[in-house]
């Protein structure tokens, strides 16, 4: 079934974030539920905050809400957050909810900018 609005929250609001948040934020079909990221002051968080979007420092506020998210994209580029987020699905049952890897995020902005867009990241760990 098609869907006419898709509930998402964004994990990782720096670099790589934030270009794909303004995407976000302008698409009519996108409710944006909320970014998370260790760094309050982050140009992504500060970006939500700035449209009136909820922000948290822990990404899993987001995970626990259920199937009330449709898509929860990571863009920490750390894989402990990944596993973390597919854990949690698997133990609560949740089969809705889908989470986008940063490699989806680096091919989708490069689509749209027409050009190949490099994913940058710090070595900090959540």
């Amino acid at each position: 079934m098609a869907k006419d609005i898709f509930r998402i929250a964004v994990i990782g609001a720096g670099e790589t974030g934030t270009p794909l948040l303004d995407k976000l934020l302008d698409a009519p079909f996108v409710e944006l539920l909320g970014v998370a990221d260790l760094d309050t002051e982050a140009p992504g968080m500060r970006l939500a905050r700035s449209r009136g979007v909820a922000t948290t420092t822990d990404f899993m506020d987001f995970a626990r809400l259920g199937e009330a998210v449709d898509v929860l994209i990571d863009v920490t580029g750390v894989a402990a957050v990944r596993e973390a987020l597919r854990q949690h699905m698997q133990d609560s049952g949740n089969h809705h909810t889908l989470i986008v890897h940063e490699t989806v995020v680096q091919l989708m902005l490069s689509l749209l900018g027409g050009r190949l867009v490099q994913l940058k990241h710090s070595v900090e760990d959540y």
